[in-house]
């Protein structure tokens, strides 16, 4: 009789207990998450009734490669590039929810008597949000069109990144057992150093090697090599020291640079789904009911400490990054959930035998219940919103409105500030490069060549030879590539006084060149008179090679920043904050009634007090049309309005998105809206909107002017220009600045 393996018996049973639940949870509007847990609660070893899994330890196994693929997952679609573009207000928003859900939940903690260790993880767990639940409750209530909606996907980028960090840092805590402070920052060094050279080093390789096997690769080739490079970077992860899931998450971000990374997202959602199930069924074998039932005080107390505490240091992080009330309150009440990455903190923590076995259900408990609440909180914070401006003093609710609108507008920064931020990231990028190569060459390119090729001397020279070929295009940009010339040479020319601090820079850009070559030397040679001669010898190579370096070293960068910018960026969004206001894309449906009518014949400004501030027809960028042109099928509309305005034009459009076509002949992302304040040197100065000739010279359109505390929306283009003006201005952000000269 053929025996059946008890790994493929529990995975079959894992499986159709997943499916039967998930089915019933489809059928009642839950989230298929919750089913999942359900699923491994009935199939694991505390529920008798029906059949359980033989063998755990398999289970284990195929949850690791669930964590893996979900993380993977995550990473495709969270992006380096968005979280540079995600923008301060998301930032400042994440990070004081990050950092004060993080101290209540261990002072929560401690006040129940937990151990310290607990406690830690507890306000681990607490201080991520879900972002599975979260996109899944904005589809169903229909809010991502609303200001608050990209607030919040920003802030969860930021906490996806966060919670890796965080996970490394548990990581050693758990290790140590206590709170060693040189061990924290060795922990961040490190992490920081592996994550700024895998980027560029994907970003560097990874899309060349897709653009150049793109003829050769079907669904099936790049579903395997997707996965094979998860893979490779999950072994290397493990090999210096981080878990597998970062390594995972790592890759997926790479591989969301590419152009193809909807379509490998496409192809590893099935994968993932498979893989992901296998992991939320294992969460719920771990839950105990016994455990559930000892601590119902606990997971109800700390089920309103996640409410409460995210509603609150979440809507502060808003309103401190300049946001008002209502997208505050909106924001705050949006993410008041915890969801996958808390399960996988909360795995750690058991996996590392570093928290008590009840904290694990107690976790997933406190999950399920956000996830409940998340809806029905999300669809009534505008009503509390309303709530809080009837009983909040007037005095504060003008305060922060001041302060909301005083934090948009053009910023500039100053020479000094640009010079130091290209300094800075200049060395610590190419820093990281050239300790890579060094640390490369000295382990595996010279015991390599000692073993296959020479010994002694003849193997240091060679070894040393080609450490530095490859290290002195890096050597070069770190010690001699002039950076930021306009801004070097305005301090240079026009203040005699930053003379001395510029020159001290250039003396340490060339001191830490030499002493990276210093460092080589010294990983190959054992006396000081030879690593000396060596020194020597390679500073002149690099002074007389200076211009084949400069050209080789040019090229790569231009590789690397074009398959950075491969695929089209996420649009930012604009924001114009004393009225709500903030831009949407919509696209024009084929069978809309908007089709082949004229913007003059559809008086959108005029009825539904919205502003067309750009078309996108293909390849054709059209900014701020004119009253003559009209719309066709599948135009891609970009107009301005408040929540409500957008809410009561959006089903005019009623289309479907569709794909952008990345050669635009005018950047969608130079469309902005922005302030500037009218003084008497201005030179629109005393001069109607039409005779400013604003829309000519900004490609822009005036949305709204605030005057005397007055504000002023669409307003009329005889109106004429007064001293202390605040003009909101939709347009190229590049000719916007034009009119403060």
């Amino acid at each position: 009789m053929t025996h059946l393996p008890v790994l493929i018996a529990d995975l079959g049973l894992i499986l159709a207990a997943g499916g039967i639940t998930t089915i019933i949870f489809k059928k009642i509007k839950q989230p298929l998450v919750l089913g999942y847990i359900i699923a491994g609660l009935l199939v694991g070893p505390h529920f008798k009734f029906i059949p359980t899994v033989s063998d755990n330890a398999n289970v284990t196994i195929w949850a690791e490669i669930g964590v893996i693929f979900l993380l993977f997952s995550l990473g495709l679609e969270f992006s380096f590039k968005k979280l540079v573009k995600v923008g301060g207000s998301s930032s400042i928003t994440a990070l004081v929810e990050i950092i004060g859900m993080s101290l209540i939940g261990y002072f929560a903690g401690k006040l129940m008597g937990w151990e310290t260790m607990d406690s830690i993880f507890l306000g681990a767990v607490l201080s991520v949000s879900s972002t599975t639940i979260i996109i899944r409750a904005f589809d169903e209530l229909g809010v991502k069109h609303k200001k608050f909606a990209n607030l919040v996907f920003g802030a969860l980028i930021v906490e996806d990144l966060a919670a890796i960090l965080i996970m490394v840092l548990l990581t050693t805590v758990a290790v140590s057992q206590q709170f060693e402070g040189a061990e924290m920052i060795v922990s961040i060094l490190k992490l920081s150093f592996f994550l700024i050279l895998w980027f560029l080093g994907g970003i560097f390789i990874i899309p060349s090697f897709l653009k150049l096997t793109k003829k050769l690769m079907n669904d099936e080739t790049l579903l395997v090599v997707s996965l094979a490079l998860c893979l490779v970077m999950v072994i290397l992860a493990v090999k210096v020291g981080f878990s597998p899931a970062l390594g995972a998450f790592i890759m997926g971000s790479i591989l969301a640079e590419t152009p193809q990374a909807e379509k490998i997202e496409h192809l590893t959602k099935s994968v993932k789904d498979l893989f992901g199930a296998v992991f939320f069924v294992s969460v719920g074998m771990l839950i105990d009911p016994k455990i559930l039932l000892a601590y119902w005080q606990p997971i109800l107390i700390i089920t309103g400490i996640t409410i409460v505490g995210k509603l609150i240091t979440t809507g502060s992080g808003a309103l401190l990054s300049g946001q008002p009330l209502k997208t505050s309150v909106q924001t705050g009440l949006s993410l008041t959930q915890i969801g996958e990455f808390s399960f996988i903190i909360a795995t750690l923590g058991l996996t590392l035998k570093a928290t008590s076995d009840f904290l694990y259900p107690i976790t997933v408990a406190v999950s399920a219940i956000t996830t409940f609440t998340t809806p029905y909180l999300i669809k009534y914070s505008e009503n509390f919103y309303n709530f809080l401006a009837k009983i909040l003093p007037k005095k504060w609710l003008d305060a922060i409105s001041r302060y909301s609108s005083s934090t948009e507008g053009i910023t500039t920064l100053s020479d000094w500030k640009v010079l130091l931020r290209a300094y800075i990231s200049n060395t610590i990028i190419h820093s990281v490069i050239i300790i890579a190569i060094v640390v490369l060459a000295s382990r595996y390119l010279h015991p390599f060549i000692v073993k296959n090729i020479t010994n002694g001397k003849d193997g240091v020279v060679i070894s040393v030879i080609i450490s530095f070929l490859i290290m002195s295009p890096f050597l070069w940009a770190l010690s001699i590539k002039r950076i930021q010339k306009v801004a070097y040479s305005h301090l240079w020319l026009n203040k005699k006084y930053t003379r001395g601090p510029l020159i001290a820079m250039e003396v340490f850009r060339i001191a830490l060149g030499v002493f990276f070559v210093g460092f080589l030397m010294y990983e190959f040679f054992d006396t000081w008179v030879a690593a000396g001669i060596a020194l020597g010898l390679i500073v002149a190579v690099m002074v007389v090679f200076s211009r084949k370096l400069q050209s080789f070293y040019e090229r790569m960068e231009n590789r690397f920043f074009y398959n950075l910018n491969a695929r089209e960026t996420a649009k930012k969004q604009p924001e114009i904050l004393p009225w709500d206001t903030h831009l949407l894309e919509l696209t024009v449906a084929p069978e809309s009634r908007l089709v082949g009518q004229t913007l003059v014949d559809l008086a959108v400004r005029e009825k539904y007090g919205i502003n067309i501030a750009m078309i996108e027809r293909g390849k054709i960028m059209i900014p701020t049309p004119k009253r003559d042109e009209r719309l066709y099928p599948n135009d891609k509309v970009l107009v301005i309005g408040t929540d409500d305005q957008l809410a009561s034009v959006k089903h005019l459009f009623d289309g479907e998105q569709i794909e952008i076509d990345e050669d635009e002949t005018f950047p969608k992302q130079d469309m902005s809206l922005q302030k500037i304040v009218i003084n008497s040197k201005s030179p629109v100065f005393g001069q109607s909107i039409r005779e400013s000739g604003i829309r000519e010279k900004t490609q822009g359109l005036v949305v709204g002017i605030e005057r005397d505390g007055q504000r002023i929306l669409n307003p009329d283009s005889n109106l004429v220009f007064e001293n202390d003006d605040i003009v909101w201005i939709v347009g190229n952000n590049k000719r916007i600045p034009e009119l403060l000269k």
